[in-house]
């Protein structure tokens, strides 16, 4: 990791600086935050490139049924739609 020096105006400083003791972080973790936030919000910098990366993550999983079969076991109490 590498350090990098900025100047921030003090207004900047104390606002920082009650961020991270609401979040019970350091200054520079924040900082490390606010960044990585800013990079995938930005154009090329990562937005949904989460989708891509996630994507068949869980693919190989044996311990996960099948997701509509799910969906029909916890509906099986309801009446039908006909009846409706």
């Amino acid at each position: 990791m590498t350090r990098i020096l900025a100047d921030l105006p003090d207004e900047d400083i104390r606002w920082l600086d009650a961020r991270a003791a609401e979040q019970g972080k350091s200054r520079a973790a924040v900082l490390r935050d606010a960044v990585a936030t800013y990079k995938a919000h930005s154009p090329g910098g990562g937005g949904k490139g989460w989708i891509a990366r996630g994507a068949g993550y869980w693919k190989d999983r044996a311990d996960i049924g099948d997701g509509v079969e799910y969906q029909q076991a916890i509906r099986e109490d309801r009446r039908p739609y006909e009846d409706i």
